[in-house]
């Protein structure tokens, strides 16, 4: 095919050994960035929400790569971290309606004859 670029006919092999390589390095900055605890709460996270653990990760990445972070980060960082992301997600999205329930103090107070 004359038209097209070599660089855009990537082969599917070569693409899925890129992102295997990208998804090593991304596991040991983390394993050198997160203390034991932290990498482990992080693990669990991920179990329970993939995406909010790859958020994470994207943030302590751009952390790393800016110069942010200074020596590793404790599982209590990392729950703040967390706790920030909460706050920033609730500001973003629409509150949530919420249920109030009020309760008769008196049961003579139900006017049933």
């Amino acid at each position: 095919m004359e038209g097209i670029p070599q660089s855009s006919q990537k082969n599917p092999e070569e693409e899925a050994a890129k992102r295997a390589q990208e998804e090593e390095m991304r596991r040991d900055v983390m394993a050198t960035v997160l203390d034991t605890a932290a990498r482990e709460r992080l693990s669990r996270i991920a179990l329970v929400s993939p995406e909010r653990s790859k958020q994470i990760e994207a943030i302590l990445l751009r952390m790393v790569q800016s110069g942010q972070l200074r020596g590793r980060v404790t599982e209590n960082q990392l729950i703040d971290l967390l706790e920030q992301m909460e706050d920033a997600g609730s500001k973003n999205t629409a509150k949530k309606s919420t249920i109030v329930f009020q309760r008769r103090k008196d049961p003579d107070d139900d006017f049933d004859f």
